[in-house]
């Protein structure tokens, strides 16, 4: 939660340049709290579980959320039964005349298919570009996040010889970033994807990285034209997540597959793994939320105007 200042006070800017959250007094009478809205565009296909992962990290932060759960209406789910998903989603069709102040648009396991190919990409599109005058700020995670590079800037994807899968340092490279506030100068993220994107592609596209690899490029991407934060990494993924999804790929006999990297203690399969990512993925989801806080409309109809 941000802190309360006079504007005049001699270290006001030096710290709000340093990344800390600084309001005035005047602002801060004007605010006033309701409970954010908040949209989730659940494309994985085990939605229950991915609703877990999101809800316990936007649960986490002081301010009340309401969650809604979208799903494509021009898509069958063939995961999940009709009545969870007739109980707590509505499509995109039924809210897209709706206001959110934010909406978290998920991954989805077909990176290497062709945007176009993705029998709901025509709608998705339509998503998107709905974000810019129905949502104050969107968060895509991983496939969400490339289709979104890709709509907006072109940013093309690059499939990989093998799977990456495991848990990778990410540097932090925007320490002042209201996002990464509180963030170490570096950090163990989750990582399990077919593709990649490079940064020489997001040179010249008004998109900052706040956070990368050596190993694994671009993790965060920041794009304040579109108001929108990229995050290509799983910060949401329970302990589990990579072990289920490794025993998934060895199920379904899937070509060259390794362990994930520095997950299982000793890399022994059998041991059960240790979650060093969860504490910066509450920091990363209760930043964001921060940011809404501050700098949503009070009334949600002057979202977009």
């Amino acid at each position: 939660m941000p802190i309360n200042l006079p504007s005049d006070h001699p270290k006001y800017n030096e710290l709000k340049n340093g990344g800390v959250s600084v309001m005035d007094k005047d602002t801060a009478l004007r605010q006033d709290i309701r409970p954010l809205e908040i949209a989730l565009l659940n494309l994985m296909p085990f939605k229950i579980q991915t609703e877990m992962q999101f809800t316990r990290l936007l649960g986490a932060g002081p301010l009340q959320v309401e969650i809604n759960f979208i799903r494509m209406t021009t898509h069958q789910p063939k995961h999940e039964s009709w009545k969870h998903l007739e109980r707590f989603y509505q499509t995109f069709e039924e809210v897209k005349a709706q206001k959110f102040d934010g909406i978290i648009i998920t991954g989805a396991p077909i990176e290497c298919l062709d945007y176009e190919a993705v029998d709901y990409w025509e709608e998705l599109t339509e998503v998107m570009r709905w974000t810019q005058t129905h949502v104050h700020s969107t968060l895509g995670v991983c496939w969400g996040a490339m289709a979104m590079l890709y709509h907006f800037h072109r940013v093309p994807k690059y499939i990989l010889d093998k799977k990456i899968s495991g848990c990778f340092r990410q540097n932090n490279l925007a320490p002042t970033s209201p996002y990464l506030r509180g963030f170490s100068d570096d950090c163990v993220v989750p990582v399990s994807r077919w593709t990649e994107i490079s940064a020489r592609d997001l040179e010249d596209r008004k998109l900052s990285i706040l956070m990368g690899s050596e190993t694994t490029g671009p993790g965060l991407i920041e794009d304040k034209e579109h108001r929108a934060l990229y995050s290509l990494n799983h910060f949401e993924y329970d302990s589990d997540t990579l072990s289920k999804e490794y025993r998934r790929d060895q199920e379904k006999g899937v070509p060259n597959l390794q362990l994930p990297v520095n997950y299982f203690p000793k890399d022994n399969p059998k041991a059960i793994p240790i979650n060093r990512w969860r504490s910066h993925g509450h920091l990363l989801y209760c930043n964001w939320i921060n940011e809404l806080y501050q700098t949503t409309p009070y009334h949600l109809k002057d979202i977009g105007t």
